[in-house]
């Protein structure tokens, strides 16, 4: 079953940059990543440039073009998915915008909350610069990136859940 876009995502496209900015930023912080890694590519897929560059401050050489960096978003979003949906894990992203004073570029500050089941928590956050070009970002630059609290390990995912409720349940699916 094919999964419908927020209506976000049915936008017309639009000069103002600025307004673009707000709606990708939101479409992100809103969208949920327990249910679904597939609704960040959408979003990704509508309103990034075919040749969008992505650079970061890690020193790896900036990714040319929706193609090379969609493998790296989807190594990204996979696990994260799969920790939020069987381990339990709790994600909350946030952002904050930055004033800029060049046209059609915005800066915000981010941050992904990770809380494990255990309660213990781990915050990622970083700052990004995007350039748009009518509605669609051709450059995106992450950089700052820091880590508050140690990662998360096996022992703070919830993995025995599911053979706890199909025991429950007397299901035949038990583990």
């Amino acid at each position: 079953m094919k999964r419908r876009l927020p209506r976000i995502m049915n936008r017309q496209h639009s000069d103002n940059s600025c307004a673009a900015e707000d709606e990708l930023n939101s479409a992100l912080v809103n969208a949920d990543i327990s249910s679904s890694y597939e609704e960040y590519l959408a979003i990704f897929d509508c309103f990034y440039a075919d040749d969008v560059t992505v650079a970061s401050d890690t020193g790896s050489a900036p990714l040319l073009g929706k193609a090379r960096v969609l493998p790296i978003l989807h190594n990204f979003l996979v696990p994260l998915h799969v920790i939020a949906e069987i381990g339990r894990v709790s994600v909350c992203l946030r952002q904050t915008s930055i004033p800029s004073d060049r046209r059609g570029e915005h800066h915000s500050q981010w941050s992904l909350d990770l809380v494990g089941a255990t309660g213990r928590k781990v915050t990622v956050s970083w700052s990004s610069t995007r350039r748009w070009k009518g509605s669609l970002v051709v450059y995106e630059r992450q950089s700052e990136h820091h880590q508050l609290g140690e990662p998360l390990t096996f022992l703070d995912f919830d993995l025995d859940r599911q053979t706890r409720e199909n025991t429950a349940t007397g299901s035949p699916y038990e583990t």
